[in-house]
């Protein structure tokens, strides 16, 4: 008995290599399963259209009338599931290169309800709301394809480059970012307030006492693995996480979800400028995997009623791009510049001390440099309390990758390794200094040089694949009032 072909292997023989092949080879009997995406009946002779989710395309199987229970196979519709065995043959129909004579099929799975997914166009705003189906979709197909190639190309990158793959814990007890917006983790019965152990003391009356909690602390999901991995690359050299990350931000934009996946690489004895090359080409990397293995979902999305026809464009002249790099400082001269003479609007005014916004991002990659750019050294009011201090006092080694069509795609920066800077820092930003005792370990111990960056997985997804809304590149979005399936 044969064993299952997938169809991606099918759909690659090219015509070339049948008209090479034996009649035996061309004729050989092979095993297929998968969804019916189409069929065309006619008394003699049906055609189906089969994708079993390895490929964007889908493989044409003809069926005769002579074969068992032709009335019931040609009476199916979209969704059925089926096991096909048959003969592959050239095809002689336009593109595609083989198609399967059936010889016996079998029905594994119905369709008992009106099937949601049509061949007519339906918005992507009503598929989240079936996230469970979306996959059997052409554009979610080649979307999540896309992804898994943009994960496999991330750790095939670093393991390349000498890096040890680590797993940070996803609970913690500190905030690495500073901001709060975390979610608690515990096993505390909230839903009954009476039952809360409360702490009686003079200084914190009618605080919860988390000691009585399941970890004996007060605990939250973790918002990124970057501090630990710092622990890691001080005895491993170059390491690299990647996993889910949580924000307790109620940010309800096309850009933002509460829970969603991170690649954070971690460099001993790298200092900034070696971070941003690395950062670079890794970006080109992961956009070079992509095109190269990816061509055909690239078309498709490329191809869509609201897709980005200039898609495999813009990504190959990303591939090769020359990464300029500029001081956050010089930045905002440019869009200060731009701004008082050059007539551009932007909706937040540009000046030193600001973030920057989206918008300015993109008019110094589109406009001014027309290609990406590498901002470095922002003030350190607005940054994390573990970045490098300058010199001036004012500004600290974080740089931050922009790319046209996006704006910031990475961001990252050197770590700080004095320990009475970084000790300040966490007194500064009124953080916890029992929650680090560790992390300021590090700087009494041999502290080094280090450096990192952290890419949303999801963000990269966005732009590789033209999509425009962070909830559909990823299988099962979660964000403010959304923890559906």
């Amino acid at each position: 008995m044969s064993e299952r072909v997938l169809v991606k292997t099918l759909i690659s023989k090219s015509r070339e290599e049948l008209k090479n092949s034996t009649p035996q080879m061309i004729d050989s009997s092979i095993l297929v399963k998968g969804w019916v995406r189409s069929l065309r009946k006619s008394k003699k002779l049906s055609f189906i259209m089969l994708n079993d989710g390895s490929t964007q395309q889908s493989i044409q199987v003809v069926v005769e009338d002579s074969i068992h229970q032709y009335d019931q196979i040609s009476s199916m519709i979209t969704g059925f599931c089926i096991s096909v065995r048959g003969l592959l043959k050239e095809s002689q129909g336009q593109g595609q290169s083989v198609e399967i004579l059936a010889k016996e099929i079998t029905i594994l799975g119905g369709v008992t309800a009106e099937y949601p997914l049509q061949k007519k166009s339906t918005s992507l705003e009503f598929l989240r709301e079936i996230a469970h189906l979306r996959p059997r979709t052409n554009t979610f197909g080649a979307v999540f394809r896309v992804r898994h190639a943009i994960c496999f190309a991330t750790h095939k990158f670093f393991n390349d480059h000498g890096f040890f793959y680590i797993h940070p814990p996803i609970t913690t007890g500190s905030d690495c970012e500073g901001a709060g917006q975390m979610f608690r983790v515990t096993t505390l019965n909230v839903a009954d307030p009476t039952t809360l152990p409360m702490i009686n003391t003079d200084t914190d009356k009618n605080k919860v006492d988390f000691s009585k909690d399941f970890y004996g602390k007060e605990t939250h999901l973790t918002v990124s693995g970057q501090l630990e991995a710092e622990c890691m690359c001080l005895g491993l050299g170059s390491v690299y996480s990647f996993g889910p990350t949580f924000r307790a931000e109620n940010s309800n934009t096309p850009r933002h979800l509460s829970e969603f996946w991170m690649i954070e690489p971690e460099m001993a004895f790298y200092d900034l400028d070696d971070t941003a090359t690395l950062a670079a080409n890794y970006i080109k990397y992961l956009i070079g995997y992509v095109l190269d293995n990816c061509d055909n979902e690239l078309k498709f999305l490329e191809e869509r009623e609201d897709g980005d026809k200039e898609l495999r464009e813009r990504l190959k002249s990303l591939r090769y791009a020359d990464f300029k790099r500029i001081t956050y400082t010089d930045a905002m001269k440019i869009l200060e510049d731009a701004q008082k003479n050059s007539g551009a609007d932007f909706e937040f005014k540009p000046f030193w001390g600001c973030d920057l916004q989206t918008e300015h991002e993109r008019y110094l990659t589109e406009k001014h440099f027309a290609g990406p750019v590498i901002v470095t050294d922002y003030p350190k009011d607005i940054k994390a309390f573990y970045m490098k201090q300058n010199d001036d006092g004012k500004t600290v080694r974080a740089m931050d990758v922009l790319v046209p069509g996006v704006g910031e795609i990475i961001g990252g920066s050197q770590r700080e390794d004095d320990y009475n800077k970084l000790l300040a820092r966490i007194h500064d930003m009124k953080l916890e200094e029992k929650d680090y005792w560790w992390y300021l370990d590090l700087r009494k111990f041999g502290s080094a040089p280090h450096s990192g960056f952290g890419l949303g997985l999801e963000r990269a997804v966005m732009y590789i694949t033209g999509i425009s809304n962070i909830r559909d590149v990823i299988p099962f979005p979660r964000y403010s009032k959304n923890a559906e399936f």
